[in-house]
């Protein structure tokens, strides 16, 4: 009855996301000084989410085959060639910070989704 709960792929999704993305900032920020380096980011999660690309095939029985792994296809990664500094440096500190926080937004959405999800479930088994 309680096996595979849209509301709980979504938010696992939506923390993946949000953890490939602080990875993604974390290193724009660290190559802030390398000449040449463009700064980079993923795609945003209702994108990837909404599109359908994130489940791939279905399996409706248990013989069927699916297209890979669970958990579908990673976000894309794509380069931003905005505002070169003179060595060639895409990476503005200041937008990194800024993408910083709404990670952290999105990662404490996808928590509080989740928690929410479970109080429910609870509730809804006499056990809230």
């Amino acid at each position: 009855m309680f096996e595979n709960l849209e509301i709980m792929s979504m938010a696992q999704a939506m923390a993946r996301h949000a953890a490939l993305r602080q990875n993604i900032v974390s290193q724009n920020i660290a190559n802030a000084d390398t000449p040449g380096y463009r700064a980079r980011d993923v795609s945003p999660f209702s994108q990837i989410y909404g599109s359908g690309a994130e489940t791939g095939m279905a399996a409706t029985r248990a013989g069927h085959l699916t297209a890979g792994p669970e958990g579908g296809a990673s976000p894309r990664i794509s380069r931003l060639d905005t505002d070169l500094s003179p060595n060639g440096n895409s990476v503005s500190l200041e937008a990194e910070m800024v993408k910083a926080v709404e990670v952290r937004r999105q990662h404490d959405r996808a928590l509080a989704i989740y928690k929410s999800s479970m109080n429910v479930l609870r509730a809804s088994l006499g056990r809230g």
